[in-house]
């Protein structure tokens, strides 16, 4: 196979080096081993020396540029959403190196303590009962994190109930704290005068007064909602709904009247994949897409890498019921190869599809991008991006952006020595990948000129922008910012407002003089730069309480269109607001350091802006502050802001 040898030779000092996504385990120690130890610490709680053995050298004193979660985001976890990732999210092979007894203890030893008010943070926001109507006859702001089938993130004024001149005098109207909560991950829906929120690691899904913030409804989930909401009518004669997916893998649809769950399977061929990208209904379908977990699970010397692969899914939005399903790839086999360890190797593997898809609903076309390989071969589908029959799921055409691309945590990153020696997961190191991780983290975007062909825009991890024809994938022109990261480059999305697409770049770590961090427009009919803004740290006065405020600062979050104004969310909190045409900035609002008194009550605290962090309806933008991945600042509030003249 390719020349790779049978077996290769541990890498010393190998193990601790690698963090994993949310949760890592620098080494993995037997039972046997735990219990003998616990019974010479008898005062420690048992779950300090499960997290001491298993998971410390990767949660404490985290380096600059890792991506594991510091223990103090960890902490400000529930119970459910530690299960839920050691037990059927991301880390679950991490989970299936302890035993029952040890799961249990050092979940507990971590999760943040439970609401001594149980629903008091929800109880003491309720409207007055004649506000709590949700009346879905307006037409809804967006249907879900791209804002319309098209994923453009581009509002009419109209749509958003503001106008650009409202950009340059916006200010906190209220706030909303979440409990157990370090990150915000996922948008809302706005319809009339409602907002329905995903309050993901706080298990809910609400429906909130959009002036006021106070509750209409409230929904717990049986596992934390990790991406944005979807909304649309779940079936021909079906309610007006929400869907979303939780931590366990299953799409679940909510009455948008009632919140009652309406409906949860599980769409997945992996068991293993989580749903991290967004959902989008049309015409009886719900399109989901479907990501991969060996990325980081392959971290684990005795992890078998790597089985799964990404897809795009189709369910019926009445009931669930699968449609059809597209592939990245063919099932992984074993490739006759075995790690340092003596462990077998699989592929192909990866191709993880992490972003919502957009719909060509004239075309009845779905597009969907792609993610890197996770071992080898190399597949044509990875750091792509794919057109299928919106009926079917049968394949168009696949553009592959970058070859060879085939990664996994256990991998330095740009070269076989990197920044430090390949993991026994890495056994294809030095044999023809480039390894990269410079997937599609954005989903495409499809542009209807007003004369030719529809354009499909694209943003990557390496800083590239492309412009492809939607008939057929041809580049039509492309556009390079920086020389990417694995955490962008382009990290969540792009936007247009019609005549420029609106790259956000994000160089975390980047040394300035050689990095792109900012906000980059591009004309889309010439693919020449229209303006280029480049983001500066700030750290002084009470910024410097902002953490990694010196070396991330740049923008990941998806921007935001609004009339002629584009917003941008930065990862030191700070929200950016330009005038789409020209560059010029028009606003900072700064939701890391302010002072918040969230309406229900509950103590809230501004963070990093990122993912889907912005958006907007019914006079108001809404902005999700904190985002403890990736070494960022954490934080739990939503942010609604409006015009300081009022309406």
């Amino acid at each position: 196979m390719g020349g790779w040898k049978q077996t290769r030779k541990p890498i010393p000092g190998w193990v601790g080096l690698i963090a994993a996504v949310g949760l890592a385990a620098a080494s993995v120690g037997s039972s046997l081993a735990w219990a003998q130890a616990q019974a010479h610490v008898e005062d420690e709680p048992p779950g300090k020396l499960v997290y001491e053995q298993f998971c410390a050298a990767c949660h404490d004193n985290v380096p600059a540029g890792d991506r594991a979660a510091p223990v103090a985001a960890l902490r400000k976890m529930s119970a459910q959403t530690l299960t839920t990732v050691l037990t059927t999210g991301v880390m679950k092979p991490i989970g299936d190196s302890l035993d029952p007894r040890q799961l249990r203890d050092v979940v507990a030893y971590l999760a943040a303590p439970e609401d001594a008010a149980g629903t008091a943070w929800i109880d003491d926001a309720r409207c007055a009962p004649d506000r709590r109507e949700v009346d879905l006859r307006p037409t809804p702001a967006q249907i879900g994190f791209g804002v319309d089938h098209e994923n453009s993130r581009r509002m009419s004024a109209a749509q958003a109930g503001l106008k650009t001149a409202d950009m340059a005098k916006l200010e906190v109207a209220w706030s909303f704290a979440l409990p157990r909560t370090s990150g915000l991950r996922g948008s809302g829906v706005v319809v009339g005068s409602t907002l329905f929120y995903p309050a993901g690691q706080a298990g809910y899904v609400l429906a909130l007064d959009t002036r006021t913030g106070c509750v209409k409804w409230a929904t717990p989930t049986p596992s934390q909602v990790r991406n944005s909401l979807a909304y649309g009518r779940l079936g021909q004669d079906g309610p007006l709904g929400l869907v979303a997916a939780d931590g366990q893998g299953r799409l679940i649809a909510f009455d948008a009247k009632t919140g009652d769950i309406l409906w949860r399977v599980d769409p997945r061929h992996d068991r293993t994949a989580p749903l991290s990208g967004s959902a989008l209904i049309h015409d009886g379908k719900v399109i989901v897409p479907i990501s991969g977990s060996d990325v980081g699970a392959a971290i684990r010397p005795s992890y078998e890498c790597c089985k799964g692969h990404g897809a795009v899914a189709a369910v019926d939005a009445k009931d669930g019921r699968v449609l059809w399903t597209w592939h990245t790839m063919p099932d992984a086999r074993p490739l006759g190869v075995k790690n340092s360890q003596g462990v077998e190797m699989y592929g192909p593997s990866g191709a993880p599809v992490w972003s919502s898809p957009a719909i060509d609903v004239r075309k009845g076309l779905v597009f969907a991008s792609t993610g890197e390989n996770t071992s080898p071969p190399a597949t044509k589908t990875s750091d792509a991006i794919a057109a299928m029959d919106l009926a079917t799921g049968r394949e168009t055409w696949v553009f592959q952006a970058l070859e060879n691309d085939v990664w996994n945590l256990s991998c330095p990153v740009g070269s076989p020595t990197g920044d430090r020696g390949p993991g026994p997961n890495c056994f294809f190191a030095g044999e023809g990948s480039v390894l990269l991780d410079h997937d599609f983290g954005a989903g495409p975007v499809i542009f209807r000129r007003p004369r030719g062909k529809d354009v499909i825009l694209g943003g990557q991890k390496s800083g590239d922008v492309w412009a492809l024809d939607a008939e057929t994938g041809r580049v039509l022109w492309r556009q390079r910012f920086g020389e990417g990261t694995p955490l962008g480059g382009i990290h969540w999305g792009i936007a247009h407002d019609g005549k420029r697409v609106f790259a956000p770049i994000s160089d975390p770590n980047v040394p300035r003089e050689r990095s792109a961090a900012g906000m980059h427009a591009v004309d889309i009919a010439t693919g020449k730069v229209a303006w280029q803004w480049f983001a500066a740290p700030d750290c002084e006065g009470p910024r410097a309480k902002v953490v990694t405020c010196k070396t991330r600062h740049g923008l990941s979050a998806a921007p935001l269109v609004i009339d002629g104004a584009l917003l941008a969310g930065s990862l030191d909190g700070r929200l950016w607001v330009f005038d789409a045409a020209t560059g010029k900035v028009l606003n900072m609002v700064d939701t890391a350091t302010a002072d918040y008194r969230p309406v229900n009550g509950l103590p809230g605290a501004g963070g990093s802006i990122d993912a889907a962090g912005l958006f907007a309806g019914d006079g108001m933008v809404f902005v999700n502050s904190g985002y403890a991945s990736f070494d960022q600042a954490a934080g739990n509030v939503l942010v609604a802001l409006r015009p300081k003249s009022g309406r």
